[in-house]
């Protein structure tokens, strides 16, 4: 079961546009803060995956093995490199706990990694579109805002304008991202701003407004996980309660869209499998790529019915004082979305928040937090529940 790994230790670099580290650096860099934090010799470590999705935005095609430039102790530890779009970092999370489960491993490191910003911004979209349905010629063609505006759109159709609400989560991610030093944008905004097209704020794909986009960024985050013998040796120690991985068609004319079921499936497995419910919930990470995706979170997490999401933001729920705050490290939105470090870094900043070491983020008493990362259009979802053991 997945209560018999935890995580012991994180590393995390700081998010952006940073010129002066290549992919190799900032995998260096979270691996290295990771180890020394959890005071090992690397030569412990049983084996290294690397979550990297890159898609030709790096020529580093072959990366798995960049973690062993970290310390020589390393050279000869198994390497594996887990892609599964914008959720590969939970991927390598998840296939590091399954090493653990079994037997293979005790002790493991993991590391997300995304360099992105040497690319333009047209580069980098169409390589983020590399991971939509590519045997249709309508899907082919669309960019992740374009298949995310029609989520949108739906939502219009179907239940009621979602424009509004979407504003009020981009200034709350981004009120959240000022208290996050290692937040790539830390920088406020108001309603008035993201709930208006104007030439610093124009339509990127209709809907969807800039505001509603998350960011281009580079940057890197790393855990050590470790079973119940060697984690029992840590100062800290979190455990996965539960997890769940849950892989939706890829076609969207197989399913429908808004309805969110893969992400639903996920998080609603993850509660049962750790007899857990949402109202037990302290805080959330979860993967707002666009505004509209955390919206259709929040009714997937069982915060609002379909089509009311925005009572969690009405009611002050999600906020940073709110019953249950959601993504208080300012998200993909504010602190930034380097791909494949992105689900390493909520487990990493959920490590920290568990362990009351999450400085002006803190929660504090947070004793229980849900993780949910997501590759592509709600295809690969990956839900943790949480629990500190020991801080």
């Amino acid at each position: 079961m997945a209560e018999n790994v935890s995580i012991v230790a994180s590393g995390h670099t700081r998010f952006g546009r940073l010129d002066g580290q290549n992919l190799e650096a900032l995998i260096v860099a979270a691996a290295t803060e990771a180890i020394e934090e959890a005071a090992i010799d690397p030569a412990e470590i049983d084996a290294v995956y690397l979550g990297h999705f890159n898609s030709g935005m790096v020529p580093d095609s072959f990366a798995s093995t960049l973690i062993h430039q970290t310390h020589p102790g390393l050279r000869f530890k198994p390497a594996t490199r887990c892609e599964n779009a914008c959720a590969s970092g939970a991927a390598a999370i998840y296939a590091g706990i399954n090493a653990i489960r079994a037997g293979a491993a005790e002790l493991v490191l993991v590391v997300g990694a995304e360099k992105m910003t040497a690319n333009s911004t047209e580069q980098v979209t169409r390589a983020l579109a590399g991971a939509s349905y590519q045997n249709d010629p309508v899907e082919a063609g669309m960019t992740f805002p374009q298949l995310f505006g029609i989520a949108a759109q739906q939502y219009t159709e179907r239940y009621r304008d979602p424009l509004p609400a979407m504003a009020q989560i981009a200034v709350k991610n981004h009120a959240n991202a000022m208290f996050n030093p290692l937040a790539h944008m830390r920088r406020e905004t108001d309603f008035a701003f993201c709930n208006t097209v104007s030439e610093k704020n124009p339509v990127i794909a209709h809907p969807l407004r800039l505001t509603d986009c998350s960011l281009i960024s580079d940057g890197a985050a790393a855990v050590i996980l470790a079973s119940p013998t060697r984690a029992r040796r840590f100062q800290r120690e979190v455990t996965f309660r539960a997890i769940s991985q849950v892989n939706d068609f890829m076609p969207l004319h197989r399913r429908d869209f808004l309805s969110f079921e893969g992400p639903t499936r996920a998080i609603q497995q993850a509660y049962q499998r750790a007899g857990v419910s949402v109202e037990q919930l302290d805080f959330a990470e979860v993967h707002d790529c666009f505004t509209i995706a955390e919206l259709l979170i929040y009714e997937a997490m069982g915060l609002a019915p379909r089509g009311e999401g925005y009572r969690a933001l009405k009611e002050g729920t999600v906020y940073r004082e709110g019953r249950l705050p959601v993504n208080l490290s300012g998200g993909l939105k504010a602190k930034g979305h380097p791909v494949g470090a992105t689900g390493v870094s909520m487990h990493a900043l959920a490590f920290r928040q568990l362990t009351a070491r999450a400085g002006e983020m803190q929660k504090v008493g947070a004793e229980l937090g849900l993780v949910f990362n997501m590759g592509g259009a709600a295809v690969a979802n990956y839900a943790s529940i949480l629990e500190a053991r020991r801080a």
